[in-house]
């Protein structure tokens, strides 16, 4: 049996201390970038219209999918990428990446108008990535930190946690046995509201949230559903099990889900010095 730390949502702000984890997200890049969700348009104007000027630092850029709303709103984009497939990917868009974690990167006196983190800062140490964010804005600028969270319907989610319950993933968690959390992201936001305000260096965080829905057909979810983090790591075995299992339950409802996103986002000023 494979053991895997928890990626619940209540373990979530404490992502940070699985490197492993967030390691395994380059294993496919393709496959990644293929099949996350985009963030919607109405999140990007928002932070777009609190920068003070058009550089951009994106940490965990990952295979680009965060940073390309920017760039192509015109802003200048660097990215920060630990994992060499992803920032390969990411290069291969044209974006600019350099490899490293946040938390060790150097940003050689160089500072920029906002830092942003799509899907990332639960992996960055909320400390240390206050720290570096301090050093990364010049005063006026903002730091964006955003999530997506996905919700298929109730019924669906039922039968996708009778899958997970019939089969020994070794996995130590049931992602759909529980009732979505109205708030998945809050107690990560939360702890980077701490260490935001120990820095003395940031105004008070703004929370925004962006509800909207997407049809998606059974295969994009289900590679979707392949990215997430402990599942990408499931022997292939396991992993195939598990996933026609899921497609089985989707079958049945016609082929496709409706499914509610809810993006969330914290946004901090830097204060002057």
């Amino acid at each position: 049996m494979v053991t895997l730390p928890p990626v619940t949502p209540p373990a979530r702000d404490a992502a940070h201390r699985h490197p492993e984890i967030a390691q395994a997200f380059g294993a496919d890049a393709e496959k990644y970038d293929r099949a996350r969700p985009r963030y919607p348009a109405a999140l990007i104007d928002a932070i777009v219209e609190r920068l003070p000027g058009r550089t951009i630092l994106d940490v965990g850029i990952g295979t680009g999918i965060s940073a390309e709303p920017f760039r192509d709103r015109g802003l200048a984009v660097l990215g920060v990428e630990p994992d060499p497939k992803m920032a390969a990917l990411a290069r291969a868009k044209g974006l600019v990446v350099e490899r490293g974690r946040f938390e060790d990167w150097d940003p050689a006196g160089r500072t920029f108008d906002g830092v942003i983190a799509g899907q990332t800062w639960h992996w960055i140490d909320p400390v240390a990535g206050a720290a570096k964010a301090v050093n990364a804005l010049h005063p006026g600028g903002r730091l964006a930190l955003f999530w997506n969270a996905a919700v298929p319907s109730p019924a669906v989610a039922a039968e996708f946690a009778k899958v997970f319950e019939s089969l020994d993933t070794g996995l130590p968690f049931n992602p759909w046995a529980t009732a979505p959390q109205a708030d998945p992201y809050g107690s990560i936001i939360d702890q980077a509201a701490d260490a935001l305000r120990a820095t003395g260096s940031f105004g008070t965080l703004e929370r925004l949230s962006f509800g909207w829905q997407s049809t998606v057909e059974r295969d994009a979810w289900l590679e979707q559903a392949s990215t997430a983090g402990g599942i990408n790591r499931l022997p292939k075995d396991k992993l195939d099990a598990l996933l026609a299992g899921m497609g089985e339950a989707i079958d049945a409802t016609g082929g496709t889900l409706v499914i509610d996103y809810t993006t969330v986002a914290a946004i901090a000023e830097r204060l002057p010095d």
